[in-house]
């Protein structure tokens, strides 16, 4: 059975156009594959602390030396690595702040980035044989030939992240140029009709 994860950052909820471009992904994921399964993880619901001292202090301590404050500290980290760790199919949908991923996104990279869960004791990748999609709404269009291409920093980020970890099989769709929705100048239906065909191939893969 195939088991797919879900990562939403919006924080815009049905006016969000990463989250639209999830849901046409999740039907056309549903038909391709009938007998999957499904986790959803919404980083805007999720209350995921940045990085602390004592958070730190845990990572870097060997796990039987944890006593009950430091699995605390870890629990929520734990389980976001065993999303990470038991899905074949890892979808990231996301949009961009200033060319980067939001704050949310970048907490959660900092807790599923793990020695010797996700990245090996030599620093090679854990994490193999999954396959992962990104789909991306941003104002700018950063594509082949655009003028800003070098701004693309949120595209380039996360394909590193998640050849770290081990996943190289990484499918991009760009909804470049999402501005037009919130300026009124195309509707989000017909926004991500043009983007249907990409999103297609990407869930029925």
């Amino acid at each position: 059975m195939t088991k797919l994860l879900i990562v939403e950052t919006s924080p815009r909820g049905e006016h969000s156009i990463s989250r639209a471009m999830t849901g046409r992904f999740v039907a056309a994921w549903k038909a391709a594959h009938p007998d999957g399964a499904m986790v959803h993880r919404d980083l805007a619901q999720t209350d995921l602390a940045f990085v602390t001292a004592p958070w730190l202090q845990a990572y870097f301590t060997p796990p039987g030396q944890h006593g009950p404050e430091m699995k605390d500290t870890l629990r929520l980290s734990d389980a976001l690595v065993g999303e990470v760790l038991a899905a074949d199919h890892i979808v990231i949908a996301t949009p961009v702040y200033n060319y980067n991923v939001p704050a949310a996104l970048k907490a959660w990279v900092d807790h599923i980035v793990r020695k010797g869960l996700t990245l090996g004791l030599d620093g090679k990748g854990l994490v193999t044989g999954k396959r992962a999609t990104i789909l991306l709404a941003s104002g700018g269009v950063y594509t082949e030939g655009s003028p800003i291409r070098e701004r693309d920093i949120a595209t380039t980020y996360l394909r590193m992240i998640l050849g770290v970890i081990g996943i190289t099989d990484v499918t991009v769709v760009a909804g470049g140029g999402a501005k037009a929705v919130d300026t009124g100048g195309q509707t989000m239906a017909a926004f991500i009709t043009n983007l249907e065909p990409e999103i297609h191939r990407a869930a029925a893969a």
